[in-house]
């Protein structure tokens, strides 16, 4: 699944380069924000001026487009990349989902399985 990463600055990077991407996570339902690129076939890293403190992740991806817009003084670039390999970052997406999957399972299963009504009493056993 391609990620979508836009922020204020000029950051160009060529297309089909591998980029180590850092993000801190603000928490439930906030964007991560980017504190770093580094092109890993170059050497350059980009950099936020600010450090973040908290949860951290890293990720490996490639980068499938570039634009880098400049429009009265301000400059933004967004950039479209493909995660490589496992992503940290994914995790918690991946959480987020399999936990509505099994809230959705359970309302079926309750729905389909009769746990609204009472259990049947056994019969009397005659030996």
């Amino acid at each position: 699944m391609d990620r979508m990463l836009v922020f204020a600055g000029q950051v160009a990077l060529p297309l089909g380069h591998r980029i180590e991407v850092t993000e801190h996570d603000e928490g439930e339902g906030r964007e991560p924000i980017v504190l770093s690129v580094v092109d890993l076939d170059t050497g350059i890293r980009y950099r936020r001026g600010e450090e973040a403190r908290g949860a951290l992740s890293r990720w490996i991806g490639r980068v499938l487009e570039c634009t880098v817009t400049v429009s009265g003084g301000v400059t933004r670039t967004a950039l479209r990349v493909d995660p490589v390999g496992p992503a940290a970052s994914e995790a918690g997406v991946a959480l987020r989902g399999a936990d509505a999957a099994v809230e959705a399972a359970k309302a079926e299963a309750d729905r389909w399985g009769g746990t609204d009504r009472p259990p049947a009493e056994e019969p009397e056993r005659f030996w």
